[in-house]
């Protein structure tokens, strides 16, 4: 038996990590169709501050978000 084989390296200890949600579109926190609701519940933000950003991107015309979100709406599944 050598001296190596009750070895084990210490290792630090850490939390689990939690769970990952799914992104899917919210049946309680919705204006149209749930989905800045889902993504807030997915990243964590507040779902109104995301609603902003949604209106103000649009009307400014940085890209396309009324076509993400269109595109949003039919990919993203309905949660429970």
């Amino acid at each position: 038996m050598s001296n190596y084989d009750s070895y084990s390296p210490a290792t630090p200890s850490q939390p689990p990590l939690p769970p990952r949600t799914l992104l899917v579109r919210s049946r309680s926190n919705k204006v149209v169709a749930g989905v800045c609701g889902g993504f807030a519940d997915y990243t964590g933000f507040d779902a109104n501050l995301i609603r902003i950003i949604m209106v103000a991107a649009t009307v400014l015309g940085f890209g396309s978000p009324a076509i993400v979100y269109l595109a949003a709406w039919l990919l993203m599944p309905e949660g429970d």
